[in-house]
């Protein structure tokens, strides 16, 4: 008895302290949980009407993205498909700019330029990161509360757990016909009941990234104790360098191409300077992310360069560097396509009832208690007169 009040009081006072983070990252994740699919029906400038030409190569989509967009360093060019338009991205977190560039594949021609960091959906997504907040401030407070959050599920089960036979039945149905009081207090513990293991689920696959520490344990752990290797791009060899009829970004393309000819879609990554190397990479479906075959070329030689990071080819990964790769197509349910995002959706609800349906339980259970300090005195004088 006392185990459990004294849990219960570690319930409390972390859902009091995470609650209101807590319901705005739910709700969030809600909204970004169908971001693709919405944008694809509200953004026509997405789609192109396949031409009797050829799709045209990076260089010809470069030089069309930076006369509409000049000064800005290019990060990538995207091609995701023959009826899609191909985006350039740019994109810089020291000057703090992120654009998309679509362009028309077939014919070079610019048909949007959109500042991603405008976008509806990426507000929303600084929301579920940030809070709004600078990273820096928003990104430890997230990944606290979301710590925390696990540790109320925990607390939570322990709570909800029958202490007797007659009470099993009650803990897994809402009563609708009682008194608000119980329903609120059906609607908070058993919902919580029902929703803990995707919670639980959702929350640690968000800590992998909120907290370094628990990424590389979560690795090692998968590994058998093997280091977490940070992203690097592998350095090209300058003296190799040569003149070339065609760019190398364009022979890294034609030979992606070649090689991925069911690809969903292709990405090339222009080298930053003298000495990166070309970054390519290939989805097999363009709905999940862990698929990626990740692969890196000298930009003289355009001799292929190995790395020992998780984003490789897919079939040289390691079991922990899938289990990492997966990590956030878990988060977003699109590991299981549109059902997994529907269950991602309602389960985000569902979370972000929890904090209103257990405020709701504390004002219930203070303005009881305060009812019967209230009532006291006259209850006394009652017990004297008869």
């Amino acid at each position: 008895m006392v185990l459990r009040k004294i849990i219960g009081k570690i319930h409390l006072w972390l859902g009091m302290i995470s609650g209101l983070v807590v319901f705005i990252i739910a709700l969030t994740g809600c909204f970004y949980a169908f971001q693709a699919e919405i944008q694809d029906l509200t953004q026509p400038y997405r789609f192109v009407k396949p031409g009797n030409t050829p799709v045209l190569p990076p260089s010809r989509i470069i030089r069309a993205a930076n006369e509409a967009l000049p000064d800005k360093q290019m990060h990538a060019i995207m091609y995701e498909g023959p009826d899609r338009s191909a985006k350039a991205i740019y994109w810089n977190f020291e000057d703090e700019y992120y654009y998309f560039v679509y362009v028309d594949p077939y014919l070079g021609e610019v048909l949007k330029v959109k500042n991603e960091y405008r976008d509806f959906f990426r507000i929303i997504l600084d929301g579920h990161f940030y809070l709004w907040l600078p990273p820096d401030i928003g990104q430890p407070v997230v990944a606290t509360a979301t710590l925390l959050f696990v540790i109320m599920l925990i607390s939570g089960l322990f709570l909800w757990w029958p202490r007797n036979k007659n009470g099993k039945k009650q803990r897994f149905s809402i009563k609708w016909r009682a008194g608000w009081r119980r329903k609120n207090y059906d609607l908070h513990s058993v919902t919580g009941f029902y929703i803990l293991l995707l919670s639980l689920i959702f929350a640690l696959t968000g800590l992998v990234w909120g907290f370094e520490w628990f990424r590389t344990s979560v690795y090692s752990m998968a590994s058998g104790g093997e280091k977490f290797v940070e992203y690097y791009n592998p350095q090209s060899d300058i003296s190799r360098e040569k003149a070339a009829r065609m760019p190398a970004i364009d022979r890294v393309w034609l030979k992606m191409v070649a090689d991925y000819p069911d690809a969903e879609w292709i990405e090339i990554h222009p080298p930053e300077d003298s000495l990166s190397s070309i970054a390519a990479n290939a989805n097999p479906d363009a709905s999940t992310y862990w698929k990626i075959d990740y692969r890196y070329f000298d930009q003289y030689s355009l001799e292929e360069l190995q790395v020992d990071h998780i984003w490789n080819r897919y079939g040289e990964a390691s079991v922990a560097d899938k289990i990492m790769r997966l990590n956030y197509d878990i988060h977003v349910g699109a590991v299981l396509g549109l059902p997994g995002k529907v269950f991602a959706f309602l389960t985000g609800l569902l979370i972000a009832s929890l904090p209103v349906t257990g405020v709701l339980l504390w004002f219930g259970k203070k303005n009881k208690n305060h009812s019967r300090k209230s009532n006291a005195p006259f209850e006394k004088k009652k017990a004297v007169v008869f």
